[in-house]
């Protein structure tokens, strides 16, 4: 049955993207980074524009917003990503999963104002994300080599390509709306402004404790990635030899 699936051409991309760079690096290092000269130097300018943009952006939303507000604000952002979270939650066959996104959905939307609110967490239905970038894993894709994507930052082909297909799997990618390029800009805005003003003690705390910040955001992003893959289960297949 699987032989006869009609896979979309985007996903076939995203397959076909990662065995293109993992082809193309030679020599790879013990760190999975061929192309660590040129990851160094986009590192370095995504630095620089997070010093001088980001990080003062997320510093004036957080003095300027309310904590409460703030809340609402990510509980609002995190309730618009259930569709992909249900799409990959179906994909990567995990019904009970799926269920829970969509009562979280259903809730969140209705008794908490669009979200705004999370009824559900109190209510027992628990929280968690997915993205097409795990679902390629849970596929068996491998990862290929290390990248740092402008603006983006750490990534690799499958999660870059896993990016794409989750633009696809949200809705409001084809919401005939009016302004629809400003509304989708300023969901990001409020995506960046959201995510870094809650790390900007953890991202400070690590500038000053890395002797090589690149290499500890590297690693730490594999590190993070894994566990979203495993789902909190442990690691056996890189147990140590005892």
């Amino acid at each position: 049955m699987a032989g006869r699936m009609q896979i979309p051409s985007i996903v076939r991309c995203v397959l076909t993207l990662g065995s293109v760079l993992g082809g193309c690096a030679t020599a790879p290092s013990a760190e999975n980074d061929p192309y660590e000269s040129w990851n160094r130097q986009m590192f370095a300018v995504n630095e620089k524009l997070d010093k001088n943009v980001a990080e003062p952006a997320a510093k004036f939303y957080s003095r300027a917003v309310p904590e409460p507000a703030r809340d609402g604000v990510h509980n609002f952002l995190t309730n618009l990503s259930s569709p992909v979270t249900f799409a990959n939650d179906i994909l990567q066959g995990e019904p009970l999963h799926a269920v829970q996104t969509l009562g979280r959905a259903i809730v969140n939307t209705s008794i908490g104002l669009g979200g705004v609110i999370d009824v559900a967490t109190p209510a027992g239905i628990p929280f968690h994300e997915e993205d097409f970038g795990e679902t390629l894993a849970i596929w068996g894709v491998d990862e290929g080599p290390y990248l740092v994507l402008p603006l983006l930052g750490p990534s690799n082909p499958r999660d870059a390509g896993g990016r794409l297909v989750d633009i696809a799997f949200d809705p409001l990618t084809y919401a005939g709306m009016r302004e629809k390029g400003l509304w989708m800009g300023s969901r990001q805005l409020l995506n960046l402004l959201d995510e870094r003003s809650r790390n900007i003690d953890t991202i400070n705390e690590l500038r000053r404790s890395s002797v090589d910040l690149y290499a500890t955001e590297r690693s730490l992003y594999r590190q993070h990635r894994n566990a979203e893959i495993r789902g909190g289960k442990p690691d056996l297949q890189n147990l140590p030899n005892i």
